[in-house]
């Protein structure tokens, strides 16, 4: 599950290999040949960098440093080594790494699987390994031959030559390993792509998937390894005072119970006997600050944080100028807590003895997950080992290190390994909540009713307050400006504001962060503009999408494969670059439903090189349907400081037969690859409201949409 040699990788190397702080591309160390390789072992590594590993039996395996939660790293990181090693992509194996700072995502400043970076971040750092161990297999081939290089050719996992000679990138791995890599090696162009963009490409862990061998964190068996139900106070942030195990204890398969932090774990030898225990545990919880917390006191702090100054993100022009005949245009727009609602609950296993912690789950965050299991084990963080499996879903979830500190707490009081499983109430109950958020937008029309300006504002808790506080500066949170500070519209004066307001609830990051939050406000607005100046809302956007072709281009295709009609009454449009990839949504309402009913979906964007379209097709469906649950149906809501929602019965996910049509169209482009997992969710909420506003004549300005 994991490589290890590369955790003691010193500063000085790291700052040699890094992007993030040299602007360098990433190339990966040579390690020195094992003992086994030397001795002619054809399974050990003969060579071998941070991101590569060559055997002499010609197994190649790439070690991919981001976590593989469905949205195909697993494939498309190993895309991009097979391009440059002029390799089939069946011939790549996979191998997520451990811990090391070689490994850190050079766009978010960790070992962070998230911001729908993989590709971006990875984009010419793993075609560069690749293609830095092409250059040296072709030198240690016309080394061996006495040939010139150029007259050698890699391909298809062999090295030839005109002459007739050949060898396996595994036979000439071990003099490769001697040679100095190349700092910059060529690169192919586009035009050149054999794997890349190729449509017939297929996902490397589908196989192990249908077999059932794939490992997921519920799936990990460590030996003398006992099954850990946790019980945790109904407020969050509650801790448990006084508990009575005796009943507890008499449920057979139960082995012991016992404290941590903030619960109680009862172990046993399944989870059926461990919750069972644990459900007759009788705990006296301190339910600390949050015991009074409503839904009511979080939006009047809201709301009262609308006539707070905040940190001014954006200026352009003069937002308080006076336009001459300008029509004066208010809204305010709300959005709810949601949860990630994983259809993986929350799981770890650890194994914490001898001085030694490990830690194996479904992981996003692998630094912060061995520095907290460190500090929970009581050991040192080099004395960590983390072992991420597949993740049964992430949305930003297992990004937090709640659940690794708790199952290293759990291992370390009860003396064995284990492996706590929370149940899906535990998970939506217990959850890092996307924040709760108020948005006053306010814009003045020109005599020819487009945006001479705009000022919008946001209040809502933030979640680097809390998670990463370092980057937060004089208010300015930078995940809370996505969708607002990247607006394209052209509007010749603009303000864009944010407010940070601690609402007490823990929140963290969630499927597109907050760009979610901030284009239902935003995109609301546009359409409630183009309707205040009489405008066919599809040209109203395109009037002032004159500085963004690419953004033209997605909404232009979008309108011709959605079929819509400008005046008609069933259609809504949003669009907006999200994640360095531009995307247009246009919803089409069915005419002959009683209740409001979505018929069709239609989504164009405008990636960038897409590395894998199929998959990018099926990301972007996925980050639809995902949005239009939330929508339609999703909200977490707080009494007394206990979260009314616990299961999909009140929490739901849309079913097979309730998701419409859903046509996602590419557009081919030769730019940087754009994000991907995150893109489909956040235009949806503004389309589907802007459909409903049309058809009906009510416009939503608040979520979930109740109609």
């Amino acid at each position: 599950m994991q490589n290890n040699s590369l955790k003691n990788l010193g500063r000085r190397q790291f700052i040699q290999q890094s992007s993030a702080l040299t602007g360098a591309l990433v190339i990966g160390m040579h390690l020195p040949l094992t003992s086994q390789a030397a001795s002619g072992d054809a399974g050990k590594p003969a060579l071998a960098n941070a991101w590569v590993q060559i055997t002499p039996n010609n197994q190649i395996t790439l070690i991919c440093a981001r976590s593989e939660m469905g949205q195909d790293v697993y494939t498309s990181l190993p895309a991009l080594l097979a391009e440059e090693l002029n390799l089939p992509l069946s011939m790549i194996q996979v191998e997520i790494a451990g811990v090391a700072p070689v490994y850190i995502n050079a766009m978010l400043g960790g070992q962070i699987t998230g911001g729908s970076t993989s590709v971006r971040e990875a984009f010419d750092k793993l075609r560069t390994a690749g293609a830095a161990t092409r250059a040296v297999l072709v030198q240690a081939a016309a080394q061996r031959w006495n040939v010139a290089a150029a007259d050698c050719k890699a391909m298809n996992g062999k090295v030839t030559h005109s002459n007739g000679k050949s060898a396996t990138y595994g036979e000439l791995a071990a003099d490769a390993a001697k040679l100095p890599l190349p700092e910059k090696p060529a690169l192919k162009s586009p035009a050149n792509f054999m794997v890349i963009g190729k449509e017939t490409m297929r996902r490397l862990d589908t196989p192990s998937k249908v077999a059932g061998k794939a490992v997921y964190g519920i799936d990990v068996k460590i030996p003398g390894m006992a099954i850990a139900s946790l019980a945790q106070c109904p407020v969050i942030g509650g801790t448990p005072t006084a508990f009575d195990a005796s009943a507890a204890l008499k449920v057979a398969g139960v082995i012991k119970v016992v404290q941590i932090s903030d619960g109680v774990a009862v172990l046993a030898k399944d989870f059926y006997a461990a919750r069972k225990g644990r459900d007759a545990l009788k705990i006296t919880w301190n339910e600390g600050a949050n015991a009074t917390l409503s839904n009511a006191v979080v939006r009047k702090s809201l709301e009262e944080g609308l006539s707070k100054k905040g940190a001014v993100i954006k200026t352009v022009g003069n937002p308080n100028a006076n336009v001459a005949s300008g029509k004066p245009l208010s809204a305010q727009y709300f959005l709810p807590y949601l949860a990630h609602s994983t259809m993986e609950p929350v799981n770890c296993s650890a194994d914490v003895s001898n001085g030694k912690c490990r830690i194996i789950g479904p992981i996003q965050f692998q630094q912060g997950g061995q520095a907290v299991a460190a500090a929970a084990a009581g050991v040192k963080p080099e004395d960590v080992t983390i072992e991420t499996t597949f993740l049964g879903g992430g949305f930003g979830r297992k990004l937090e290190l709640d659940f690794i500190r708790q199952a290293a707490e759990i291992s370390k009081a009860a003396g064995m390994p284990v492996k706590m499983l929370w149940t899906k109430e535990d998970d939506i109950t217990h959850d890092f909540y996307r924040p709760m958020s108020i948005h006053q937008v306010d814009g003045v029309l020109d005599a020819n009713g487009q945006l001479a300006s705009l000022k919008a504002k946001m209040v809502s808790q933030s979640v680097t307050a809390r998670a990463f506080p370092g980057f937060v500066k004089d208010g300015f949170d930078p995940f809370m400006v996505e969708g607002s500070n990247n607006i394209t519209y052209q509007i010749p004066n603009l303000e864009i504001t944010n407010v940070i307001t601690d609402t007490g609830l823990r929140v963290g990051y969630w499927r597109s962060v907050s760009n979610a939050l901030n284009a239902f406000a935003i995109e609301s607005f546009v359409d409630e503009a183009a309707k205040a100046a009489g405008k066919d809302p599809v040209a109203y956007r395109m009037a002032s999408l004159g500085k963004h072709p690419r953004a033209k281009a997605v909404l232009e295709l979008a309108v011709k494969k959605s079929g819509y009609v400008p005046g008609s009454k069933r259609f809504g449009v949003a669009q907006m670059e999200c994640y360095d990839t531009y995307s247009a949504c246009i919803l089409e309402l069915d005419p002959t439903a009683k209740d409001t009913k979505v018929k069709k979906i239609t989504f164009v964007s405008d990636c960038g090189i897409t590395v894998h379209p199929d998959q990018a097709r099926a990301q972007l469906t996925g980050g639809v349907i995902y949005g239009l649950s939330a929508a339609l149906s999703n909200e977490i809501t707080i009494e007394n400081g206990r979260v009314q929602q616990n299961n999909f019965n009140n929490y739901p996910s849309l079913r097979q037969n309730q998701v419409p049509v859903v046509e996602v169209h590419l557009i081919p482009s030769q730019e940087k690859p754009g994000g991907l997992g995150e893109v489909g969710v956040p235009l949806v909420a503004p389309a589907l409201a802007n459909a409903i506003a049309v058809s009906t004549g009510k416009r939503i300005r608040e979520l979930p949409i109740k109609v």
